[in-house]
């Protein structure tokens, strides 16, 4: 009797962690295709945007951008007090067809004021200089704050729309669904997700190691950076 417990003990517990162990690698893969699942939505959305009759102007700009930032779901909700979030993916171009692996990000931001409703967004900004993507890649950017970079809307869906973008460094584009009264990109704040970065590409990966020195790549990325590499 006194050996018949602790066996029995060591039983259960070996029998208990073979029941767990198989939900580590699943959830883990659930995990990595949440992070895949973001990127093709990133293809889908810059498809839907480039493409628009309402942005004749993308196109075109893409064509000599120095990067592009893509979110695919950037979600707004308020009644009077606001806040809006979404994460997307950032990257560089070096030259004609040569765009980098994508890095991670997350936008938010939150208001007080007139607005009401709720509306989901597709945002692409096009970064046309090296100052724009640089500021863009320096750990925190906050919209409408950072001085020395213009970030300018175009077309329906972002507040203060224009295409008088001459001396941008940053275009805006935005489809959107749903009613929203107020708010847009103003005090937005955009910062790198580099637990997501890492976990796509590997320990240590940033987005300036991704974007700029290029020393990261996954092969899921590549048909949205092939995409890109028509423009």
């Amino acid at each position: 009797m006194p050996t018949f417990r602790p066996t029995l003990t060591r039983r259960l517990f070996v029998a208990s962690a073979a029941a767990i162990t198989p939900l580590v690698p699943l959830s883990s893969a659930l995990a990595d295709a949440k992070r895949q699942a973001l990127v093709n939505d990133a293809l889908d959305a810059a498809k839907r945007v480039i493409e628009s009759r309402d942005f004749p102007e993308a196109a075109n700009q893409l064509k000599r951008a120095r990067g592009v930032l893509i979110l695919p779901a950037y979600a707004q909700a308020a009644f009077l007090i606001g806040g809006a979030g979404g994460r997307g993916v950032l990257l560089g171009r070096n030259g004609p067809g040569d765009w980098s692996y994508p890095a991670f990000y997350n936008m938010g931001s939150g208001s007080i004021g007139l607005q009401v409703g709720g509306r989901v967004q597709e945002i692409v900004l096009i970064i046309l200089t090296e100052k724009g993507l640089n500021a863009l890649l320096d750990s925190k950017f906050k919209f409408g704050a950072e001085m020395g970079v213009t970030v300018v809307s175009a077309g329906g869906g972002l507040a203060g729309a224009t295409t008088a973008n001459v001396g941008a460094d940053i275009v805006a584009y935005s489809k959107a669904d749903g009613l929203f009264v107020g708010g847009a990109l103003e005090g937005s704040l955009l910062e790198p997700d580099n637990d997501w970065n890492a976990l796509y590409y590997g320990q240590g990966a940033r987005g300036r190691a991704i974007v700029m020195e290029r020393r990261y790549s996954n092969p899921g990325a590549n048909e949205l950076r092939q995409y890109l590499a028509r423009y």
